[in-house]
């Protein structure tokens, strides 16, 4: 699997809702796997900014990803956007 960078909300729930559809799951499907509601997910994909860490967590696990910190790359935002 190709690395995704995400410097924004909204740029990591458009990976998250792209990686469930790859995995074949509904929204509903993916709350039911990390016990939360559907509308949990929908604003974690949306990039709601006030989603709780635990949900992050608990999606990235029931993808099978993982979340990697490291120093950023020097591309501009443009160029990160565009990969969306």
């Amino acid at each position: 699997m190709t690395d995704h960078i995400a410097r924004s909300e909204k740029q990591l729930g458009a990976i998250l809702r792209r990686q469930r559809k790859l995995a074949n799951l509904t929204q509903t499907q993916l709350s039911e796997k990390i016990h939360m509601r559907q509308a949990t997910i929908s604003k974690l994909e949306d990039g709601a900014p006030a989603t709780q860490l635990r949900v992050l967590i608990g999606a990235l696990a029931a993808l099978d990803l993982e979340l990697a910190v490291r120093p950023r790359s020097k591309g501009s935002r443009d160029e990160i956007e565009e990969l969306f």
